[in-house]
């Protein structure tokens, strides 16, 4: 591992801390589909432009949103979000804003920050990704916020915050070959404890079907409040990831969070009817993968009976938010979610 010397800068050291995603956002940022391979043809990246453009449209209720478009995508990007969105052009390679984007961080006096983390496509399993690799920088440029490089391969949607240095990631991911072959697991926690502020971090373990990304966690689990974690449980017991998910209950009802306090775990059925995506794969639908804009919960449903029991149960993790679920079946084709495609800048 790259050793920092004492008067290196980063993160921690300079007063900066990751905010939990319910705290309140300046905007979001997004990225424009572009990469047809990733939906199986052109038809299903029609489909994918169709959906982003429903999500940015919803998410601008609450909040402004900041669409990341390649330059010769600006009309049509302008005209399917109805012109509710600022445009950024950039070059992309790619649309997953939360796993390319920075991670934002708050600081002293109002400051903020931004980590760019290392990305190599989910263990290069695209290319190219070279403008992806450079697009939490250009972002973190853009919104004006000083920047800090991160010695890890890593994914935004592979680690989650309750926002107080508590974090939530899995082997399967950061530990996996394909991104850090060269680092313990130790070394990995150190520099999560430096670039986002991880007082603890618990490991959710292994195993899951997603193949796309290789576990990330945003599909899995996540905080809801501090010292509150949703996991998404299978109903079938045949499904690959029944016993996984089981797993991730176990370890979580025995950990401590940062400030030595045992987590409150809620489950929530994931859909019941198993689909497979364009390329004959188990898809991934998860009702964990939603986005918390001000004052709102963006969620999907996936045309499954268990759509308003998870409608339901998110209404009772936030009480105070307005709930809007939208079809995500044409985002969950290219390999992620709503809290994929969708990045929070802090305030």
């Amino acid at each position: 591992m790259e050793r920092l010397d004492a008067d290196d800068p980063c993160p921690v050291r300079d007063g900066f801390m990751w905010p939990a995603e319910w705290s309140e956002h300046a905007r979001t940022w997004m990225c424009w589909p572009c990469r047809t391979e990733a939906w199986g043809g052109p038809d299903g990246l029609l489909r994918a432009k169709q959906a982003f453009a429903r999500v940015a449209r919803a998410i601008t209720t609450f909040e402004p949103v900041t669409m990341c478009v390649r330059p010769h995508d600006v009309a049509e990007a302008r005209l399917a979000c109805a012109n509710k969105v600022e445009i950024f052009e950039v070059p992309l390679d790619d649309n997953w804003a939360r796993d390319m984007g920075p991670t934002f961080l708050r600081g002293p006096n109002g400051t903020r920050g931004a980590v760019q983390w290392r990305f190599n496509a989910w263990g290069n399993k695209y290319q190219p990704y070279n403008e992806d690799a450079q697009l939490a920088t250009r972002i973190a440029n853009a919104a004006g916020v000083r920047l800090y490089e991160a010695p890890l391969f890593n994914e935004g949607g592979a680690i989650h915050s309750d926002g107080q240095g508590t974090l939530l990631t899995m082997e399967q991911t950061l530990l996996n070959p394909n991104r850090n072959a060269n680092l313990t697991q130790q070394e990995v926690e150190e520099i999560l404890a430096l670039y986002a502020g991880a007082r603890r971090v618990i490991w959710l373990g292994d195993g899951f079907s997603d193949e796309e990304t290789d576990g990330h966690v945003d599909n899995i689990a996540c905080f809801v409040a501090p010292g509150r974690v949703l996991v998404g449980t299978q109903p079938n017991r045949s499904h690959p990831d029944y016993e996984p998910a089981r797993e991730v209950v176990r370890r979580l009802k025995a950990a401590r969070d940062a400030n030595g306090d045992s987590i409150d775990v809620i489950e929530i059925e994931q859909p019941r009817k198993e689909r497979t995506d364009w390329n004959g794969r188990l898809m991934q639908a998860s009702y964990i993968n939603f986005y918390l804009p001000n004052g709102g919960v963006v969620m999907p449903s996936f045309n499954d009976r268990n759509d308003e029991r998870a409608r339901t149960l998110l209404a009772t993790c936030f009480p105070d938010r307005d709930i809007l679920q939208i079809d995500t079946l044409d985002i969950v084709e290219g390999g992620g979610g709503i809290h994929c495609i969708t990045q929070q800048e802090p305030a």
